[in-house]
């Protein structure tokens, strides 16, 4: 089963696409060939999660609430917190949702550094890194 949280970091953007490009109406309109991808996969992973057979309205919430958010910077980030939220809770409470959703997304593309001194990483860093000449990099624990 794929990890929640990465999974929702794949999620929470194509859902958002969706609502930004449709507002509350993502809910229900049909496939638009006008669409962009990422517009088409936030609704069809939003079509899986909310006819799950669970309760869908947490999740309409949070989307309602997204599309209400305006250009505040402040209720937005608030906003997609609930969504990210209703649907995380949605993954934990529905068996096997986290596989039927990560087989609808891309897959990753390969992490690949060009040029001298690039860094590639695949996944999360908690440590330093440096490429600069002489560097001395001091972590404080």
């Amino acid at each position: 089963m794929p990890e929640i949280d990465a999974l929702l970091d794949q999620i929470v953007p194509a859902a958002e696409a969706a609502v930004a490009a449709y507002g509350v109406s993502v809910l229900t309109r049909a496939q638009d060939e006008t669409a962009g991808a990422t517009v088409r996969l936030g609704q069809r992973l939003l079509a899986r999660i909310l006819h799950r057979g669970a309760d869908p309205d947490p999740v309409r919430a949070g989307l309602t609430g997204l599309a209400g958010a305006g250009t505040d910077r402040d209720v937005l980030a608030l906003r997609r917190a609930e969504l990210r939220i209703a649907l995380r809770d949605a993954l934990r409470d529905s068996p096997g949702l986290a596989d039927q959703l990560a087989e609808l997304l891309p897959e990753p593309p390969a992490v690949q550094a060009g040029g001298e001194r690039s860094v590639a990483l695949a996944g999360n860093n908690s440590g330093i890194i440096s490429t600069g000449d002489g560097a001395k990099n001091t972590l404080h624990q």
